[in-house]
């Protein structure tokens, strides 16, 4: 069984743990917080006895295998390099890194320590997007050309620190919500190599007064919120593929939960997520069709069953499910986007 340490025991390693709880390659045997209180609570609903505040405590560990960092987004590279450093196979969550340069360190530490690196990208881990994926490579789409992308949501932000200050999240909604679709789409599309992006990045809403968020701390934005609530992009590919993204937190948009959606264009025929629609025509009989996946539902939540997979592939001497390139491509777009806004221009991403 492989030795998993979880760094960082809040609301996101939740989600993770019933995945390590089933996985029959790994098992949790330590959590590290440095909230004393938060990390006993864990530790008691999950029935993990070796706690501990002290992070050195797991990279001087020879027996941890797996590190599975679910911190606030600032603390993963330097986590992260550490672990890889220290001989340990990291899953740590998205962003990778608020940077593309960050995810270029994070690069060549797994490069020089010969572990493997994986971002828990989740919505990859859905029974619909994995059933699609395999229709998409299958030949389904051929060529896909253009795609559209949006992950929508009308009063839906967390007003805390590390979430609306750019200090310790390095964006908003781009780096929060916008790394989900856009990882998605870029996956389902072939993961095809930007070139340019053009785009916007910008706050209207949060600062009215009164306005309020649907979940997380009650509290009134404060001035210390320096990130984007709103992003939309045209991004360019090197295949000559394009991409319209769109990514909000508040929204006048006709939505309660999260509108995720992904459109793909190819040359043989289009698909939309989540409804795992595929629509083609016959050019001869000038007849449409579509036609919809069936049986694409799993027990795990993509959340846990992310965890299993990395674990899986650990056991089986298989390559990492999101490799830090991929991750970093969704980098260098939202990154280019913030460059767009500052330039009022097209830009071109640096390879």
């Amino acid at each position: 069984m492989l030795k998993v340490a979880v760094v960082g025991t809040g609301n996101i390693s939740a989600q993770h743990m019933p995945g390590w709880e089933v996985s029959p390659h790994a098992e949790v045997v330590v959590g590290v917080d440095s909230d004393e209180a938060v990390l006993a609570a864990w530790g008691k609903e999950h029935s993990v006895g070796r706690l501990t505040t002290d992070f050195g405590d797991v990279l001087a560990d020879p027996t941890i295998d797996i590190v599975d960092i679910c911190t606030p987004n600032m603390h993963h590279t330097p986590l992260a390099i550490a672990a890889l450093d220290a001989g340990k196979h990291v899953i740590c969550e998205k962003p990778l890194a608020p940077t593309p340069r960050e995810i270029e360190q994070l690069i060549a530490a797994r490069d020089s320590s010969g572990r493997e690196l994986m971002t828990a990208q989740h919505h990859r881990f859905s029974g619909t997007a994995r059933a699609m994926k395999a229709e998409i490579d299958a030949g389904a789409l051929g060529d896909v050309y253009h795609a559209r992308a949006w992950m929508l949501r009308r009063n839906t932000f967390i007003n805390s620190p590390t979430f609306v200050e750019k200090r310790l999240a390095g964006g908003g909604a781009c780096i929060d919500i916008g790394v989900h679709v856009l990882d998605l789409a870029l996956w389902l599309m072939g993961n095809p190599s930007p070139t340019t992006v053009s785009g916007v990045a910008r706050t209207e809403l949060a600062r009215i007064p009164g306005m309020w968020s649907r979940i997380g701390p009650d509290t009134p934005v404060g001035d210390n919120w320096d990130v984007e609530e709103f992003a939309n992009a045209f991004v360019r590919f090197e295949n000559g593929a394009t991409l319209m993204l769109e990514v909000a937190w508040a929204l006048h948009h006709d939505t309660v939960e999260d509108d995720i959606q992904v459109w793909l264009h190819g040359k043989d025929g289009g698909a939309h997520y989540p409804s795992a629609e595929f629509l083609s025509t016959n050019y001869d009989t000038r007849q449409h069709y579509k036609r919809k996946l069936q049986n694409t539902e799993q027990k795990l939540a993509p959340h846990a069953y992310e965890c299993v997979e990395f674990a899986r592939i650990l056991h089986e001497g298989k390559p990492s499910p999101v490799p830090a390139e991929q991750s970093l491509n969704v980098m260098r777009i939202l990154d280019g986007i913030y460059a767009s806004q500052e330039t009022g221009r097209e830009v071109m991403l640096s390879t």
